[in-house]
Order: structure tokens, then C-alpha cells, then sequence
């Protein structure tokens, strides 16, 4: 039995768990869930599948994009190129921004090294943008000159 057949009947076994709680849950209706917490509990099952097939889709991206990676080399070394210049902007963002202790809105105090890690995420998330715009229209302007 080949991968794709045994997938296709993982699949259809956990669609048919999810029709299964679907028509339990359709069956008992929004008020009797809503009024009853006794009857919440009929989510629970629905929301544990969910959780499972979430970890599933997530576990096997990792794991197949892991398989990929190390089959091919060359690949592998531009995703450790990009991961190294991710972690340049993350570190230049971090070593950019201050951290200052603050009071919030609600009388809660931020540390300076919690206040750093946001203002650092702020940065990074600046200089990605900056970085991808600039990068556009650089090869835009490339592309249109080409011509």
C-alpha cells in the first residue's frame, strides 16, 4: 500500500470523526450548548480534533521540509543564508532599541528588558519591510530597464 492511499484513508477517517461531532453538536442545538454547561462538553471533542489535525499538519510540514532540505544541499545552504541574515535583523533590531522601564495604561509595569523585546520586534518588523520594499522596487527598476 502505497503513502497516498494510506493519507486518503487517514483522511477520510478523520473527516468522518468531524461529521460525527458536527451532527452531535447540530443535533443538540446553540441554546441547550449556550443555557447547559453540562452540554459545553460536547465541543470538547471537535476542539480536541482540531488540535490533532492541527499537530499533524504541522508536524509533517516540518518534517517533509526537513526531508527536502537535507536531499538537496544546495537548498538547504540558502535556508541557512536566510536564517543567518533573519538573525542579523533580529540582532540589529535588538541591539538598536532601548529598554526602558514603563507603566502601562492599566498600572502594570513593563521591565526594560520586556520593553526592549518589543521595541526590538517593532524594529525588525520595520527593517523587513524596508527590506522587502527596497528589494521590489530595486528589481523592478532592473526589470524595467532590462527591456
Amino acid at each position: 500500500m502505497n503513502i497516498q492511499k494510506i493519507i486518503k484513508i487517514v483522511a477520510l477517517v478523520i473527516g468522518l470523526i468531524a461529521v460525527f461531532f458536527l451532527v452531535r453538536i447540530m443535533m443538540l442545538g446553540d441554546e441547550a450548548i449556550e443555557s447547559d454547561v453540562a452540554n459545553q462538553g460536547v465541543l470538547d471533542g471537535f476542539a480536541n480534533l482540531a488540535y490533532v489535525v492541527l499537530a499533524i499538519a504541522a508536524i509533517s510540514a516540518v518534517v517533509f521540509s526537513l526531508i527536502n532540505l537535507v536531499s538537496h544541499p544546495d537548498k538547504l545552504k540558502k535556508a541557512l543564508v536566510s536564517l543567518g541574515v533573519f538573525a542579523l535583523v533580529l540582532a540589529i533590531a535588538w541591539f538598536a532599541s532601548s529598554g526602558v522601564e514603563r507603566v502601562l495604561d492599566d498600572g502594570k509595569i513593563l521591565t526594560a528588558g520586556q520593553s526592549q523585546l518589543v521595541e526590538a520586534g517593532i524594529k525588525a518588523f520595520y527593517i523587513l519591510i524596508l527590506l522587502a520594499a527596497g528589494l521590489m522596487l530595486f528589481f523592478g527598476v532592473k526589470k524595467m530597464l532590462s527591456k
